[in-house]
């Protein structure tokens, strides 16, 4: 069986249009990590998993790199390279990765780090701190989306999330809200958003819940008295005067509306004072 480094050298005769990609062995001791760089956090036990993969001898992809002063910096990679380390150090010596050159400029590293296949899968915050970086970098959120690509939507809420204040991104990162979760909740209230999420929180760890869900953090208001609202304005009159417009409403019906308004009036209280 023919090898594809003998049919690609065999090409002249056999037509085929393969062509030839380098990868390079680089010395484990010659590759760095520069800090702050990775958009994605460390995950231990994602290194472990590929200790254990090169330890067996699977076959992982090369790393993505750029030649620099200092080394051979990762670009996509940085947990197989750890996880390489961590193989090493158990006993299985690992000279050298499997690496290829990264070609373009720093937004492409970015683009290329939040839409690589080969790692572990970007978190809110990570690809939110992934998208920012080009925002910082003057792009606007339609380029991003179309570099990134996704919608602009989704960048956008990436990006309103690293807005939502310090209590409300811990609360994203332990787990105990979700990112849409946490940017409704900012759209909702604003300054005082992370202080109403720690205050339902603890209404749902009372309630046996580890997680603030959307409809705990947001109460709804009651469709039926919102509609009953709306039937009770549409009975009433709008008289015009020099200065506006008022509605001319029954006393009974002023006394409902104001029971209603009341109620929406305490569920808006509750919903910003923390317990």
């Amino acid at each position: 069986m023919a090898s594809l480094s003998q049919f690609y050298n065999s090409k002249d005769k056999n037509g085929t249009e393969t062509t030839v990609k380098k990868t390079f062995l680089v010395p484990l001791s010659e590759l760095y990590v520069e800090p702050g760089f990775n958009v994605r956090d460390i995950d231990q036990a994602h290194v472990e998993e590929f200790r254990d993969a090169f330890i067996d001898g699977e076959y992982l992809p090369p790393l993505a790199v750029q030649v620099t002063e200092q080394g051979v910096k990762i670009i996509d990679g940085h947990h197989r390279y750890y996880g390489a380390k961590l193989a090493t150090e158990a006993g299985h010596e690992i000279p050298r990765l499997e690496c290829k050159d990264f070609v373009g400029s720093e937004a492409d590293r970015i683009a290329f780090m939040v839409t690589s296949s080969q790692g572990k899968p970007l978190a809110p915050l990570e690809r939110a701190a992934a998208y920012q970086r080009l925002s910082n970098q003057g792009w606007e959120s339609a380029e991003i989306a179309k570099k990134v690509k996704r919608s602009v939507a989704d960048v956008e809420h990436h990006l309103a999330l690293l807005e939502v204040g310090d209590g409300l991104i811990e609360m994203v990162k332990s787990g105990e809200v979700a990112a849409t979760t946490a940017v409704a909740l900012s759209r909702e209230h604003g300054v005082n958003a992370s202080s109403v999420a720690a205050g339902q929180m603890v209404k749902a760890k009372a309630a046996g819940k580890t997680k603030l869900t959307r409809s705990d953090a947001i109460p709804l208001f009651s469709a039926v008295k919102a509609r009953r609202l709306v039937e009770l304005l549409c009975d009433s009159k709008i008289t015009s005067v020099i200065d506006g417009k008022y509605l001319s409403i029954t006393n009974d019906a002023c006394e409902e509306i104001e029971r209603i308004i009341a109620e929406y009036r305490s569920g808006i209280k509750s919903g910003t004072e923390a317990s």
